[in-house]
């Protein structure tokens, strides 16, 4: 018993601590920093000056390793900490990842935003489209070359979501600011490469679309933000916002889109920690509305694809992969499934999972997750080769 109370003691104070950290940007001068930050970024092409270490974080990418063809002109991606390579960097948020231990595993060891210990899914499907090996931010601290530029980025912030309040809340980038950008985005292609590259990057270009987790944990669940919608009417408050951006997205010219459903986000480490109980089990009502929005959206798709037949959207669905990894990861090749590789592996997460505090395994290999919330380089890997070999080829085809 009194190992269980000082367990519960010493979950009590990382949760106070995690929820005064993600309250604190939520101000409105720290929210019109980050507008001002993102609106100076896009009007110098993502040149702004960066500190010395974002500088070294966002070197000039290497060229494409492999020799393929490519599959597709470019891969654009909108979305949240899963599919953000950096662009939260240079945001006046604590929600970042522009430090040790992350970017442990990747080129050079340096940290370059990636939620993860190395290369996070958008980078693989760039890979094995033909691409590059690295999908850059579009608020690189540096000049994208054309070569990066044309053959896409990702405006993904993490911490952002469908729900308004999300982005608010962590004082990232919310997706219609995202699709702002994607406009900016395109007259720079048009100004570097002339109107026929933009009009084929829309297309046969794939967009990818990967968001609405952070809403169930952080504003429904965490904050209680919306304390107000049970877990039906809150995920289809999601659908409503997640179905009006693919619209939008497809008002904006994209004619590929690849919709990514949400995990299972009852189950990842911080999750369990919170919602689980003693036992750290998953937290049912977590899935509960992540399976709600799902099957919402599989309807909301196939009623925009009846409405603009030219188009190509397809639903990721990922939640049966990732559940049965997160059941069964010795069949994936891990060990370790219930606790994050960084720090107790319980809650740490973002700037709580920094050099100073937290230690890292011994065995990241072993570990589905990175920290308590985003997954490993090599889980990532699996998900990606899933993805491709399920969904991204009936967008290219």
């Amino acid at each position: 018993m009194q190992e269980e109370m000082h367990l519960l003691s010493s979950i009590s104070s990382l949760l106070l601590l995690l929820i005064v950290l993600l309250l604190a940007p939520s101000s409105c001068s720290a929210r019109a920093a980050a507008s001002a930050t993102i609106a100076a970024n896009a009007t110098r092409g993502g040149s702004a000056a960066a500190s010395s270490s974002s500088a070294l974080q966002h070197q000039q990418q290497p060229p494409p390793k492999n020799n393929n063809k490519p599959q597709a002109p470019a891969l654009i991606v909108f979305g949240d900490s899963i599919v953000d390579p950096g662009n939260n960097n240079g945001i006046n948020t604590i929600i970042k990842a522009d430090f040790p231990p992350y970017g442990k595993d990747f080129l050079n060891h340096r940290p370059t935003g990636r939620f993860c210990n190395g290369r996070i899914p958008t980078d693989f499907i760039a890979s094995r489209l033909g691409l590059k090996d690295f999908l850059p931010p579009y608020l690189s601290p540096q000049p994208l070359e054309k070569h990066d530029l044309i053959t896409g980025v990702s405006f993904a912030s993490g911490g952002t979501g469908f729900d308004p309040l999300t982005p608010k809340l962590a004082s990232v980038i919310s997706l219609p600011d995202q699709l702002n950008m994607f406009h900016e985005y395109l007259d720079k292609v048009r100004a570097a490469s002339g109107d026929a590259k933009a009009s084929e990057i829309l297309s046969r270009g794939v967009f990818a679309i990967c968001a609405g987790s952070d809403d169930v944990a952080n504003t429904y669940f965490t904050m209680r933000a919306r304390s107000n919608y049970d877990h039906a009417s809150y995920a289809r408050l999601l659908v409503q916002h997640a179905s009006s951006f693919v619209e939008d997205l497809i008002h904006a010219g994209a004619r590929r889109v690849a919709f990514i459903g949400i995990p299972p986000i009852g189950c990842v480490p911080s999750q369990r920690t919170m919602s689980g109980g003693l036992e750290r089990g998953c937290s049912q009502g977590h899935n509960e509305v992540a399976a709600a929005y799902n099957a919402g959206m599989v309807s909301e798709l196939a009623a925009l694809r009846a409405k603009y037949p030219g188009t190509r959207l397809v639903f990721m669905d990922i939640y049966g992969f990732l559940y049965d990894m997160m059941m069964h990861p010795r069949s994936y090749g891990f060990t370790q499934s219930t606790k994050g590789c960084c720090g107790t592996g319980l809650l740490e997460v973002s700037v709580l999972c920094n050099g100073v505090t937290s230690a890292v395994c011994d065995d990241v290999g072993d570990y589905v997750f990175w920290d308590s919330y985003h997954p490993t380089e090599k889980a990532y890997k699996v998900l990606a080769d899933f993805v491709y070999d399920n969904y991204v080829k009936l967008i290219i085809v």
